[in-house]
């Protein structure tokens, strides 16, 4: 019997490594781009993406198509410190190591051996904070921290103030489609970028898919199954512990994504002429790869989820902690990219 899940994650990893591999889509050369070299392409496709994947989960939450709230995002308990602190770790590792968990299996498709090395350590230092050595003091830090808010998403907290729960929804999604559209579409470069354009769009859609792949396709009410969609931090290390002890563990949506994205960006760096081999330049740049992958473990594992898991998957459910972790993101690129001197020179360009 198919299992839908495994294949349609494999599916929508496949795009996903296409889409990346053909369009360099990426949180980090994003904010680069656009912070430091004025140009904003990028982080506007990255907008379009993000508004896509709020529109569409919106409403298949309003409409109950997929329920959005079994997701790992809007659960009733989370402590804010500790996404936020994991949010700013990862950007910092993200710089450090000059690409995201996505990017790197994305450039290892391509070619990138530096991409291996910091795949195998994301995946070490996220069990190691997920049930590992560093899990004591993740959950310590959580039980000391962690509330139980009367509201966990933007909607919800607007309803809280006496509006009706579908209005509530549609005056958020509404507000914040209308910001990103309006700031993507408002730069004449993006406007000629037809590219860009198609790649955030179907980033978006992709975001969209893994919800009806696990929330509706997949859903069995006798055999329950995690609603998810794109994600990478705890799908690599589930991935690399699958490899080494698959007899042992059953294929899931993240795996089966992480291969797909892989096999989809090969197929594209081989089929464009761009597969070459690569390496590290030098042993510090492989220790700055190094460091910034074990950032980026930790980091995702403390914020659940990393620039994709919650800077576009936990968006699109408008999740207060995904806003937390999103923010964490940005202010650790920004402490790495514009930070004391030291931090920029630490990161390969």
């Amino acid at each position: 019997m198919f299992n839908i899940p495994v294949l349609s994650g494999f599916a929508i990893g496949l795009v996903f490594g296409c889409i990346g591999q053909a369009s360099g889509f990426c949180l980090l050369s994003s904010v680069r781009g656009w912070w430091m070299k004025d140009d904003g392409v990028r982080i506007r496709s990255f907008a379009i993406a993000v508004a896509v994947a709020i529109a569409g989960t919106q409403l298949f939450a309003e409409t109950g198509v997929v329920e959005i709230a079994k997701s790992l995002y809007l659960q009733p308990t989370f402590s804010a410190p500790v996404i936020f602190a994991g949010g700013l770790l990862f950007g910092l590792g993200m710089v450090l190591a000059n690409g995201c968990a996505s990017r790197a299996l994305v450039l290892l498709g391509k070619g990138n051996l530096r991409s291996l090395v910091v795949i195998a350590i994301i995946a070490i230092f996220a069990q190691m904070t997920l049930k590992g050595l560093l899990a004591p003091l993740r959950l310590a830090a959580i039980q000391v921290s962690q509330v139980t808010p009367s509201a966990v998403s933007a909607p919800a907290l607007l309803s809280s103030m006496g509006l009706d729960a579908s209005v509530a929804r549609f005056i958020v999604t509404a507000i914040l489609c209308a910001a990103l559209l309006v700031f993507a579409f408002s730069d004449r470069a993006f406007r000629r970028s037809y590219g860009q354009m198609a790649a955030g769009a179907a980033v978006g859609g992709l975001v969209l898919a893994g919800w009806l792949a696990t929330g509706w396709l997949g859903a069995d009410e006798f055999n329950p199954l995690p609603v998810v969609s794109l994600t990478f931090i705890s799908p690599i290390a589930d991935t690399v512990q699958y490899a080494m002890l698959s007899t042992g563990m059953t294929a899931n949506f993240g795996i089966a994504l992480v291969a797909g994205v892989f096999i989809g960006s090969l197929l594209t760096a081989i089929g464009s002429g761009k597969f070459e081999l690569e390496g590290f330049t030098s042993p510090n740049h492989m220790l700055r790869s190094i460091a910034g992958a074990a950032l980026m473990g930790i980091g995702g594992a403390m914020a659940f989820g990393c620039s994709i898991g919650q800077g576009l998957t936990g968006l699109s459910t408008l999740a207060i902690p995904s806003f937390a972790a999103a923010a964490g993101i940005l202010a650790g690129a920004a402490v790495g990219l514009r930070g004391p001197v030291v931090l920029p020179a630490l990161a390969v360009r």
